[in-house]
């Protein structure tokens, strides 16, 4: 089966000579629900950029749905891959959430009828209510201005929806707000989900399959819980598994498994082993 998106050899240097990414090769599949790790600079952010033709290749090329992007338009990429930025007040510009979800439809030159059906399914998919249709965004709290950008991305009705450091600035219910919404849209709506983080609990809790990067290239890629029973390769990224997970590891003697990802499985292995005596 071929994949969604077909990473080839793709390199990428930016104009002041930096190579960020070097000969990488990565294949994101139907059902992908993928998260790139890395300490800063491992060259995760660029390769995310490259899989939604923000940045073109330097070498290699990157096949989304078929199309190249190094030559495929705008409005083709769109449509296919969504990108939500770290931080959501970067990519807001408009005086209203309605404008500010109806701007990518309009920009491909849908028609008015179309952007509102559109609008109105976003909004509808995120949780916003109608009365947050007439609010300027910047009036919105963090959390609701996240479901903003990512409204604005959905009303493109892409396959693919990229969300960078997803959980910067969250407390800890808002971060699990965020994250079990795009779990939602994974599970019910059928989209293929590629988190940017340096946040390893929620690694462990949401995603599916880990690629770690390290000096520009995947030098892991695999089930997280396969990926996180090796601390000794994730090191070499600079990256620790959550720590429940090296608790785990810490207790192999005693016949605990070294791929533990949640507090829920540590206590069913802790249950199994107890023995009680009276």
């Amino acid at each position: 089966m071929a994949a969604y998106i077909d990473v080839q050899n793709l390199s990428y240097s930016y104009p002041d000579g930096t190579l960020a990414l070097r000969k990488v090769n990565l294949r994101v599949n139907n059902g992908d629900f993928l998260a790139l790790i890395g300490q800063n600079g491992s060259g995760k952010t660029t390769l995310s950029k490259c899989l939604n033709g923000i940045l073109k290749p330097t070498d290699g090329t990157v096949l989304v749905d078929g199309f190249d992007t190094s030559t495929a338009s705008v409005a083709e990429m769109v449509r296919r891959v969504g990108y939500v930025f770290q931080n959501p007040d970067h990519q807001i510009f408009n005086s209203n959430v309605y404008d500010e979800i109806a701007y990518g439809p309009r920009n491909i030159g849908l028609r008015e009828a179309e952007v509102k059906d559109r609008v109105i399914e976003a909004t509808r998919v995120v949780g916003l209510k109608d009365e947050h249709l007439s609010v300027h965004p910047f009036f919105l709290p963090k959390g609701l201005r996240q479901r903003v950008a990512i409204a604005s991305i959905l009303a493109l009705r892409p396959k693919v929806i990229i969300v960078d450091e997803p959980t910067t600035g969250q407390d800890m219910y808002q971060s699990f707000e965020i994250m079990n919404f795009l779990t939602e849209l994974h599970e019910k709506n059928g989209h293929i989900i590629i988190i940017v983080t340096h946040d390893m609990p929620i690694v462990a809790r949401y995603a599916k399959r880990v690629v770690v990067m390290a000096m520009g290239q995947i030098i892991m890629d695999g089930p997280t819980a396969e990926v996180f029973s090796h601390p000794e390769e994730l090191s070499k990224s600079f990256v620790k598994p959550p720590q429940i997970t090296r608790l785990g590891q810490s207790l192999l003697t005693y016949g605990f498994p070294p791929n533990i990802l949640r507090v829920e499985e540590m206590a069913a292995v802790v249950k199994e082993k107890m023995v009680f005596t009276p």
